[in-house]
C-alpha cells in the first residue's frame, strides 16, 4: 500500500485546534526557511504558524491524516485572508501546509484536490491564494498561474513577502 492508499481527509473541527497548531508550529518553519530572510522569518512565522479557530469551524477546512497523525491541512473560504468581504464564484485557498517530513508524497495535491471539489461544489468558479514564495512551484504543477507578487499585511504591521495565483475550476 502506498502512502496516498493510507491517506484520508476529513473536514476539520474545533477539536482539531490542538493537532493543526502543531502542524503547523512544526512545519512552516522548516519548510520556508530556505526563501525568507531572518528578518522575515523571525516576526512572521509566529503569526502565520498558528490555526485559525474559524477556519477550523467553517466546514471548509480539511485534515489529511495518515495512521492516526495529522499530516496536511488547508481549506478555503468566500471571505478573502483578512477577513475581507468576498466576491461571488471567488474561492480563497487557506493555509494548506504539509508535515515537513512527508512531502512529495501526493499528500498536499490529495488536500488541494478535496478542497478544488468543496469549492467547485459550492459554485466556486475560480480559486485564489496568497502563496509562499516556498509553494509557488507546488500550486504551478496544480494549475494555478501566477498574477504577481503581493504584500500580505500581518497584525503588528508584519508584512510577509508571498505571490497572488488563481485557478479556474
Amino acid at each position: 500500500m502506498s502512502a496516498i492508499d493510507a491517506l484520508a481527509i476529513r473536514r476539520a473541527t474545533p477539536e482539531d485546534l490542538d493537532a493543526v497548531d502543531a502542524l503547523f508550529k512544526a512545519s512552516y518553519p522548516a519548510l520556508l526557511r530556505a526563501d525568507y530572510p531572518p528578518s522575515v522569518f523571525v516576526t512572521s512565522i509566529p503569526v502565520i504558524a498558528r490555526a485559525q479557530p474559524a477556519l477550523l469551524d467553517s466546514g471548509t477546512f480539511f485534515l489529511a491524516e495518515a495512521e492516526g497523525d495529522v499530516v496536511g491541512a488547508g481549506g478555503w473560504s468566500i471571505a478573502a485572508p483578512g477577513q475581507r468581504a468576498g466576491r461571488a464564484g471567488i474561492g480563497h485557498v487557506r493555509h494548506v501546509v504539509t508535515d515537513h517530513t512527508r512531502i512529495r508524497r501526493g499528500i498536499g495535491r490529495a488536500l488541494l484536490g478535496r478542497v478544488a471539489a468543496d469549492a467547485a461544489e459550492w459554485g466556486v468558479t475560480e480559486l485564489r491564494c496568497q502563496s509562499t514564495l516556498t509553494a509557488v512551484p507546488f500550486y504551478r504543477a496544480l494549475g494555478f498561474v501566477e498574477v504577481g507578487p503581493i504584500s500580505v499585511e500581518l497584525p503588528r504591521g508584519i508584512a510577509f513577502p508571498a505571490v497572488l495565483m488563481r485557478r479556474s475550476l
